[in-house]
């Protein structure tokens, strides 16, 4: 009986200890929530001031945009004539330039999540001769700039006859190194071999287990991947400076500092820069809103038991 009562009296000290230690964590567990809030605000804060303050100056004249306060709204609300200047100006040329935005970074991001992906599940999955090498050249590839490679792309595209048109912006486009870095830590960590291995039995050939197996648990890095990619490639201004020459073929970036150029000589190319910026922010404000929900988790995570 003493014997009894003694474990029981330990078991009863542990208990009370472990619900002490549990009272006490959120005193410290709160302040580090504040301390990450905070940061967190500060964070938002910095990225959301020059955004707030393109949505105020688009609504501005040329004159209030000078004369009034930045972050405030000016004597006349000039938004929708601006809009309707940027988008008519020139026989419409900034809806020209938009398409071609959401031609390079739509189409260039999708193909390139999805051989991104193909190639993660290829090196996380697949035991073959030199796959560490291909690995850490691809690693490589994450460390090089991509001002670095525009020269000789450049070159090179132009001895292919490729140079000033839409090939020449698009196809580098498909190659995301640090996509494919992703993809393959990603489907090494979450695709378990055992559902591979299922699906081999059932008499799956190999694309399609990659097509509805990898695919959906690789969704989480793939919507990673391509918001990087359509990010990227809709804020790239050096490679299509580099090789195009034709104005019908500029992205908006290319397109709007074509227009901020001209601001010396043309005070109104200030309304129709600040109006094509704020439209220009429109899809990828977009693309976050509609992507985020992807990034709480995986479609099959706790499949393997």
């Amino acid at each position: 009986m003493s014997e009894t009562r003694s474990i029981t009296t330990a078991t009863s000290s542990k208990r009370a200890q472990r619900l002490s230690d549990q009272q006490g964590r959120p005193g410290g567990s709160r302040g580090m929530r504040v301390l990450v809030t905070g940061i967190l605000v500060v964070v938002a804060v910095y990225f959301l001031v020059p955004v707030y303050w393109v949505v105020i100056a688009a609504t501005k004249s040329t004159e209030d945009l000078f004369g009034s306060n930045g972050f405030l709204l000016g004597s006349e609300f000039s938004l929708w004539s601006n809009l309707h200047e940027v988008l008519t100006y020139d026989g419409g040329i900034f809806v020209r330039w938009f398409g071609n935005s959401v031609l390079y970074a739509g189409v260039g991001a999708l193909i390139a999540t999805y051989l991104a992906a193909a190639g993660g599940y290829a090196l996380a999955k697949y035991r073959f001769c030199g796959r560490n090498l291909v690995f850490g050249t691809i690693l490589g590839g994450v460390l090089v700039p991509g001002t670095a490679t525009a020269l000789p792309l450049f070159l090179l595209f132009s001895q292919l006859g490729l140079a000033n048109t839409y090939w020449s912006v698009l196809l580098p486009s498909l190659v995301s190194p640090f996509g494919l870095f992703l993809c393959r830590i990603y489907a090494d960590a979450t695709i378990d071999d055992s559902l591979i291995e299922a699906a081999r039995i059932d008499g799956a050939s190999e694309l399609r287990i990659f097509h509805t197996v990898g695919l959906k648990i690789l969704t989480p890095a793939l919507v990673t991947v391509f918001l990087f990619q359509l990010v990227g490639i809709w804020n790239n201004y050096f490679l299509p400076l580099v090789m195009l020459s034709d104005s019908t073929l500029y992205p908006i970036t290319l397109g709007l500092n074509n227009w901020r150029s001209q601001v010396d000589r043309l005070p109104e190319f200030y309304e129709l820069t600040t109006g094509g910026a704020l439209l220009s922010i429109i899809p990828l404000a977009i693309a976050m809103i509609v992507l985020q929900r992807f990034w709480r988790g995986g479609l099959t995570e706790g499949s393997v038991k």
